[in-house]
């Protein structure tokens, strides 16, 4: 099966989109009805659906899609971490089996180490203890808060959304993030996402350095710690669905033909865990 870990759906009307701006060319409602003709044409099976606004309404109505779409197999959504009552949150939407995981949007939370916060570590490990995945939406200069993550709650399933976003073509930029993802991918808990790379590519830039930060990637994270996603519809800003499909497919299969098909879908499923029992101890 081809899973494509991360996707998104919004509609701007619902209002809680603080990023996303009437002058950008994907200011629009995105819907199911946009996406299924560009599974059907690239061969995807199913998608795991990722959260795009910080609110619980985003993460209901996620649900609901996902409720009526037999190929979105599950939701990565949104929880107040640091709200009064977050741990029975967390419990309450573990008991949902499309409820899959949890992202807070790091990236655009002014404190770098928001993360770190000792008053936030009871939803933490409510999160890790209801057997749901944290999706770490950084920048890469917060790889090294992600790994202090990783190292005081090892059992906490972790997943490093879109490799950290690489300053691609800036030599400098691309020797940092490696240095510490190297430290990052020695924690176990810790998967990444080849996703999310065209938009990362400066104006005028080859795809050729998207190529080498798949190879960073699986050279890091290996065969069996990578997955696949679109970003979609953020990729329609650099490029074609088909066209990221491919291109991440080639790069993964230059490097091990029989990884293939455990980056593009396997690896998703094992780690999310679509229909399983959320609670580890039940």
């Amino acid at each position: 099966m081809i899973v494509d870990a991360h996707q998104h759906f919004w509609d701007p009307a619902r209002g809680d989109y603080g990023w996303l701006t009437p002058d950008m060319p994907i200011y629009r409602l995105y819907g199911t009805d946009d996406l299924r003709p560009l599974l059907q044409a690239s061969g995807v099976d199913a998608t795991i659906l990722v959260q795009a606004a910080p609110t619980s309404a985003e993460t209901d109505y996620m649900l609901a899609i996902a409720r009526r779409t037999s190929w979105v197999v599950g939701v990565v959504g949104w929880i107040g971490l640091d709200a009064p009552g977050a741990v029975d949150q967390v419990r309450r939407r573990a008991q949902d089996t499309l409820f899959l995981g949890v992202r807070p949007m790091l990236q655009d939370i002014s404190q770098p180490d928001w993360i770190l916060r000792r008053e936030l570590e009871p939803a933490i490990n409510a999160i890790a203890a209801e057997g749901l995945v944290f999706d770490a939406l950084i920048k890469s200069h917060q790889i090294g808060v992600i790994a202090e993550l990783a190292a005081r709650h090892p059992q906490l399933s972790i997943v490093l959304d879109h490799g950290a976003k690489p300053g691609l073509g800036d030599g400098e930029a691309m020797a940092a993030w490696r240095a510490g993802l190297a430290k990052l991918s020695a924690h176990p808990n810790v998967t990444c996402k080849l996703s999310g790379l065209l938009t990362e590519l400066p104006p005028g830039a080859g795809t050729r350095h998207v190529k080498d930060a798949a190879d960073v990637l699986f050279d890091l994270f290996g065969a069996e710690r990578l997955i696949w996603g679109s970003d979609w519809p953020v990729l329609a800003l650099a490029g074609d669905y088909r066209d990221w499909f491919e291109l991440a497919h080639e790069a993964i299969a230059a490097r091990q033909s029989s990884a293939a098909r455990a980056v593009m879908g396997a690896n998703a499923l094992r780690i999310y865990r679509p229909d399983a029992p959320r609670h580890i101890g039940a």
